[in-house]
């Protein structure tokens, strides 16, 4: 039913390209072919067309008036900036890129990493000094071969002092750096304003190199105290490269009786919609059939809106193992659980109880597709004389009861934020957001990790701006 869906996308999508100036002879136009690729591209498919009076489909009377339109922007990146509705509030997440290949890899997990991510602080509040605090280490990567773990600090690149000015150059744009550790000392005081943070000496040099990432970072069974088989299953996104994984580590928990589930979502930023419906259906199972979530396009694609269901299958792979569980715990982060994760907590929830741990999540509820400039947008024929692409918002989200995630994200039941001085090691039962679930999960109340004041602090944190937020449709 999904294939057919995507197919009518399609052939909608080309019905679009041909509807808009029909007689037009391209060797006429003298505006750039990638801008005319941008217009044409957005006009087709873009959530938000009706709300651009510049995507109209009769905004232009004649093709000179086209072609001078697109002449007015020196780049495609102007005339696709142009053309968002309300990017800093309503669309965030749309984008062009000048090399599709990129993007490729990246929706596969394959990028140039070291495989470190890591928040980075004001060393005091209005100060300009910055540190950073390593929060997650990938598996098989550079970083986890040298032995580096979540919650060092580090207060220097290269022996460069970290400030705000200089930690994007030190870190995100050059592929060797040399990262200079630190000790953070709370002084034995609850209060932020005499902790201080101290070069110890010791460094190490990373270097990036092409790494693919299997998003089932951890899938462990622990027995709590009350003998409860729980589940953990720490998961980075939703990528159907590694489909055949996941239901692996589910086939585990199936295999050692897992009875509760911790789904730790905080750094995920998204993935396939296709993989986020695999999962609910593992988590689950008893809702075979079933809607899980759905899409909405816009007013001119309205053919293409399409169902999710919960599955008992995987395409080309077999039956999924589900738990039949009727509870799950999600932990989140709220400037890394994004789209897919959030659908996953808002598609459950019109199904079974969602316990959410953490975090406001990000806040967005829409699905892109990759365009590219070929006939009918797909990859198929693309014109071999440039390497852009677009990642538009083409729909919108729901769960089966129509309810979107708010563009202020998804509020946790139970709030609690990673602090920098007690990250904790992931799937360890004393990890704070785990704990906070196993505490809940044998109902002795809140577990009092990290849930001081200082934690607020972390507002002040500058954020890891090369993390993506994305959900896609294949």
């Amino acid at each position: 039913m999904i294939k057919i869906k995507y197919l009518l996308l399609s052939l909608v999508i080309a019905l679009s390209l041909t509807s808009c100036f029909e007689d037009q002879d391209d060797n006429a136009i003298a505006a750039s072919e990638i801008n005319d690729f941008v217009w044409k591209g957005m006009n087709a498919v873009y959530l938000y067309k009706s709300d651009i009076p510049d995507l109209a489909d009769d905004r232009f009377s004649s093709n000179e008036e086209f072609a001078n339109y697109l002449n007015d922007f020196d780049t495609p990146e102007a005339l696709f900036g142009s053309l968002l509705f309300a990017p800093e509030t309503v669309d965030r997440f749309s984008r062009i890129v000048d090399n599709y290949f990129d993007l490729q890899n990246q929706q596969q997990g394959i990028s140039l990493s070291n495989g470190l991510e890591f928040n980075l602080y004001r060393v005091s509040e209005g100060s300009d000094e910055v540190f950073g605090a390593i929060t997650l280490v990938l598996n098989n990567s550079v970083a986890d071969d040298l032995g580096l773990t979540r919650g060092q600090i580090f207060r220097a690149v290269d022996g460069i002092n970290l400030n705000a000015s200089n930690f994007g150059d030190l870190l995100f744009r050059q592929n060797t750096y040399t990262l200079n550790f630190a000790d953070y000392d709370d002084n034995g005081t609850t209060e932020i304003e005499d902790d201080t943070i101290t070069l110890n000496g010791t460094s190490e040099t990373l270097t990036k190199v092409e790494y693919t990432e299997n998003p089932v970072h951890i899938a462990q069974t622990l027995t709590l105290s009350n003998n409860t088989k729980l589940g953990y299953l720490m998961y980075n996104a939703f990528n159907r490269n590694f489909d055949s994984q996941l239901n692996e580590a589910f086939a585990s928990f199936q295999a050692e009786g897992v009875q509760e589930l911790v789904l730790d979502l905080r750094y995920n930023g998204g993935g396939s919609v296709q993989t986020a419906a695999y999962l609910g259906s593992m988590v689950t199972g008893q809702f075979n059939g079933e809607i899980y979530s759905k899409l909405f396009y816009n007013e001119n694609l309205q053919q293409a809106n399409a169902d999710f269901l919960f599955t008992n299958s995987i395409e080309d792979i077999g039956a999924i193992n589900s738990l039949n569980l009727s509870k799950v715990y999600v932990l989140t982060t709220n400037r890394r659980t994004a789209s897919a994760s959030e659908l996953v907590i808002n598609s459950l929830r019109s199904y079974i109880d969602v316990v959410v741990i953490g975090e406001n999540t990000v806040g967005k509820t829409q699905a892109s597709i990759t365009i590219y400039d070929s006939p009918n947008f797909n990859f198929e024929n693309v014109n071999p004389n440039h390497n852009y692409a677009m990642q538009p918002l083409v729909a919108n989200s729901t769960n089966v009861n129509d309810e979107t995630v708010p563009s202020n994200g998804i509020a946790p039941n139970i709030p609690l934020t990673e602090v920098r001085y007690n990250l904790g090691t992931l799937g360890d039962p004393n990890e704070p957001l785990l704990a906070e679930a196993i505490a809940d999960i044998l109902g002795t109340g809140r577990s009092g990790i990290n849930t001081v004041r200082r934690q607020q602090f972390v507002e002040t944190s500058i954020e890891n701006n090369s993390l993506e937020q994305d959900m896609f449709i294949e």
